[in-house]
């Protein structure tokens, strides 16, 4: 049993020295426009949920959802987040292959986390992804204002779609049906 045990602290070891001799000697690519591994991925979308899980306040949205407020969380999207995470015509991001890892394409793949877990990345920002703490840059109201509109992207009320529709000349449903039929082509 003894020398059982001794083998498993052993590889565990070897492992852990393994790892870190393939990241000191520059075997792991450093290029922004590289893809991860599934393995990669997996671990630190798993570090990023524990860690969230275990740091952030599970806190309750106190901006309503009404459709001014929505709006006004389209808005800042638009201007703040667009860019990198894809814009409300359902277009990929121009930045998306830009990133290691590449950003989450939002309006394309809405997020199905909670609210508290959407504002603390939103607010703390996420390390090693390029996603900046938006608390140097806009109000917790605001923060509120893009989490509950991101957190109803498929389920706005008709205000919001409306006003998608007449800002961005496509509507939500149009947009995703649209983004469904062009991925059964592709495929």
């Amino acid at each position: 049993m003894r020398n059982f045990i001794l083998g498993v602290v052993f590889t565990v070891l070897l492992m852990a020295v393994g790892g870190l001799a393939y990241l000191l000697l520059g075997f792991a690519p450093t290029n922004a426009d590289a893809q991860p591994s599934r393995l990669e991925s997996w671990i630190a979308s798993g570090a990023l949920d524990t860690s969230m899980e275990k740091r952030a306040p599970h806190l309750t949205n106190p901006v309503p959802p009404t459709d001014s407020n929505l709006i006004e969380g389209m808005k800042i999207y638009t201007m703040n987040c667009a860019l990198c995470h894809g814009a409300l015509d359902k277009k990929p991001s121009p930045l998306n292959s830009s990133f290691y890892p590449p950003p989450p394409q939002l309006v394309v793949d809405p997020l199905d986390d909670p609210e508290w877990h959407i504002f603390y990345a939103v607010r703390t920002g996420v390390r090693y992804t390029g996603m900046p703490a938006w608390s140097k840059a806009l109000s917790e109201q605001d923060i509120w204002k893009v989490t509950g509109f991101l957190s109803r992207l498929d389920k706005l009320p008709p205000g919001a779609k409306e006003y998608w529709q007449k800002t961005f000349g496509v509507s939500p449903e149009a947009a995703g049906e649209h983004e469904e039929h062009h991925t059964h082509h592709e495929h």
